[in-house]
């Protein structure tokens, strides 16, 4: 990318966005983006270009020192390290269901990932829900502890490739030499061979069975994609899938969410709205009271606060945001025409 968007277009922020919406959009994106995931050719600089954007904006200094200056002030003060070193990346990633992954150095296989989507009311997100999934998926053998091998037998190392896995051929062309590696096959390339397999497996290590997985979803879970880690398809002698949650929103009758947030419109006639008064309205709990001015215009804004969803990882309740949509009759009857014409002579 060769010139540096505004950081607040590239997180799709307002530049009011406070701590907690900053943070929250990041980890949207950052789930969205990151190579891990997102086989895209250009998600790896979009997932740079969005971590710059958050270490700047998560801290107050850099945050103010680029409104005032923009790119140059930031890039005269402070190098990459000094950027991507501070912000709480890991805290970032590790999501309500545990880490984003682990990067496995040892060369050990690992098994196959497994996507599950479930879909929650608003109500159950505003609460916390327990899960409880069944899942078909590869499951290590236990009458072999995954080894493969009947009970009293082992595995032999494979004689024709001594354990590598491996088998390598030679050939002369001319003066050179080309050497050519490929998996054993013998023992496919695993390097051992099974003489007396396990019945209930057929030798694999492993077998299509289903198993029981049960999570909490937590008070003010949005709508993403979590990560269970171990959790998908298991391997023998390997490191365990994982498990990708996909979480869900059920339409609402009545409201809108936007993070912590929830919008309602509330219908009033333009008697109320000229009296004003105090009105009941639905919230995620029990039935609050509106109180609405005399005068109130339509799509004025009424703000309650603490209505709205708890705040993942943070403290209190996000708000709700009530909008009074006025409704003019389209039609009344001689009587209520007359009274309408002696309020207008009345002014």
């Amino acid at each position: 990318m060769s010139a540096k968007r505004d950081y607040y277009e590239v997180l799709g922020i307002g530049k009011d966005a406070n701590a907690d919406e900053i943070k929250s959009q990041y980890r949207k994106l950052a789930l969205k983006f990151h190579p891990d995931r997102n086989k895209s050719a250009d998600a790896t600089e979009h997932f740079k270009e969005i971590a710059e954007a958050y270490g700047v904006l998560s801290d107050p200094e850099k945050r103010q020192l680029y409104d005032q200056q923009g790119h140059r002030g930031v890039d005269s003060q402070y190098t990459r390290e000094d950027i991507f070193g501070g912000g709480g990346f890991d805290d970032i990633f590790q999501n309500i269901f545990g880490g984003f992954g682990r990067g496995f150095e040892d060369g050990r296989h690992q098994g196959d990932s497994l996507l599950k989507e479930i879909e929650l009311t608003l109500e159950e997100l505003a609460q916390g829900k327990r899960i409880h999934l069944d899942v078909e998926k590869d499951v290590l053998c236990n009458a072999c502890s995954a080894s493969g091998c009947a009970p009293g037998t082992k595995r032999e190392t494979c004689r024709y490739c001594s354990g590598s896995g491996q088998r390598q051929t030679t050939r002369n062309m001319g003066f050179t030499s080309f050497r050519t590696v490929m998996p054993c096959r013998d023992c496919k390339g695993r390097g051992f061979v099974i003489k007396t397999p396990c019945r209930d497996c057929k030798g694999a290590g492993q077998y299509r069975g289903t198993k029981a997985v049960d999570f909490d979803i937590p008070a003010g879970a949005e709508p993403a994609d979590y990560m269970i880690e171990g959790e998908g398809h298991e391997v023998p002698n390997g490191i365990n899938g994982n498990l990708v949650i996909r979480l869900h929103m059920k339409p609402h009758k009545y409201f809108r969410r936007d993070g912590a947030d929830i919008y309602f419109d509330h219908h009033i006639d333009i008697v109320d709205a000229t009296l004003g008064g105090k009105f009941k309205i639905p919230t995620l709990k029990d039935p609050a009271s509106l109180n609405v001015d005399s005068g109130s215009q339509s799509n004025t804004i009424i703000k309650l606060r603490g209505k709205g969803l708890p705040r993942v990882n943070a403290w209190g309740n996000g708000d709700m945001y009530v909008r009074l949509i006025v409704d003019i009759p389209k039609k009344i009857n001689k009587r209520q025409r007359e009274l309408l014409l002696k309020f207008r002579d009345s002014y």
